[in-house]
């Protein structure tokens, strides 16, 4: 592939990490923020030490407080921000846009009130004119080992597979490897609920239990996910990949998730006010789990996992008792999806 100037919308780690993903490939990056601070100290000392503290950056990559002038002649444009504030940006971006691009998302959640995927809000608001099929990078990956080049396997999703390879050729080196999908539907869900089971994941351990609880709320959790994906459309397999159970290991065990922390503070006894402050990043699975909880109600969808969590952090049911409420449930079948 030939070198491409890429926009990357958000300065947080992912979006930092991805940028030198992009760099180490000899692409042209650009990272848009808000905050001058940081875009400053990405220019001038080519750190961001609010995600990163040990690591320097190349001085190629450049941050820009402007975004038309961040988007000038563009071939790509990332979309790397919270999910709260994705269709705001693109509505900025339609404004200021002048050529047509790939539009690629990294990004994973719901949106709050339409329970919308971010590739269905990018879609909405930024004309078809001006961009081609959206495509989705997601699968099992932390930014803390992305950005000190440790192997990471993910996919790129897209409607039209050609914009998914493409995708697979701008990121794919010797320590970061992309799979094409087509299951827009699957591969989003999946990035975007597996935060709502390692919220789960982490309360478990801040309560006290071991490996087998562990263990028993990933397995379910994908099956729950898998549920609402296949109504929405998704392919069953897709939450068998890199994108499904992938993700959902990764994000589901290791202190390198916010939203595994958030749950180990939960089961620790603090208070979600109290965590989201001290946190300093934003948490996709607290706002997840009420747009999934919500969307679930909506389509008549079994979720009891989700359920159990939106209690204890929208209803400050205790965690203990939700978690017997739920081991108490009606005995069933396993093996749901035979059928499909």
């Amino acid at each position: 592939m030939n070198p491409q100037k890429i926009a990357v919308l958000g300065p947080g780690s992912w979006g930092t990490a991805l940028s030198q993903v992009l760099n180490d490939n000899g692409h042209e990056v650009r990272i848009w923020g808000n905050n001058s601070e940081q875009m400053s100290e990405i220019n001038e000392h080519h750190t961001n030490k609010r995600y990163f503290k040990d690591v320097v950056l190349d001085e190629k990559i450049k941050a820009f407080e402007n975004l038309e002038e961040a988007l000038t002649d563009v071939d790509a444009v990332l979309f790397v921000v919270p999910t709260k504030v994705t269709r705001l940006v693109a509505q900025q971006v339609a404004q200021v846009l002048k050529n047509k691009v790939h539009l690629l998302h990294a990004s994973k959640g719901l949106e709050q009130g339409t329970h919308a995927r971010i590739s269905s809000i990018l879609e909405e608001e930024i004309p078809a004119s001006y961009r081609g099929e959206v495509v989705v990078v997601s699968g099992p990956s932390h930014a803390e080992e992305t950005i000190v080049r440790d192997i990471t396997l993910i996919s790129a999703a897209s409607k039209n597979h050609a914009e998914a390879k493409y995708a697979q050729n701008l990121f794919s080196n010797d320590y970061f490897r992309l799979y094409t999908n087509t299951d827009v539907v699957g591969v989003e869900t999946a990035g975007a609920l597996k935060n709502i089971i390692a919220v789960g994941a982490g309360a478990l351990h801040g309560l006290g239990f071991g490996d087998n609880a562990k263990a028993a709320i990933i397995t379910r959790g994908l099956t729950e996910i898998t549920r609402l994906g296949v109504a929405l459309g998704a392919e069953p397999l897709t939450y068998s990949g890199l994108s499904g159970v992938g993700d959902l290991i990764v994000t589901g065990t290791s202190i390198h998730s916010r939203n595994w922390r958030a749950g180990d503070a939960l089961g620790r006894g603090e208070k979600l006010e109290e965590i989201e402050r001290n946190m300093g990043m934003v948490i996709e699975g607290v706002s997840t789990t009420k747009a999934a909880y919500e969307l679930a109600q909506q389509l008549k969808i079994e979720m009891p996992i989700t359920e159990t969590i939106y209690r204890v952090l929208y209803e400050n049911v205790d965690a203990k008792t939700a978690i017997l409420e739920l081991m108490r449930r009606e005995a069933r079948e396993e093996n749901e999806f035979n059928q499909l």
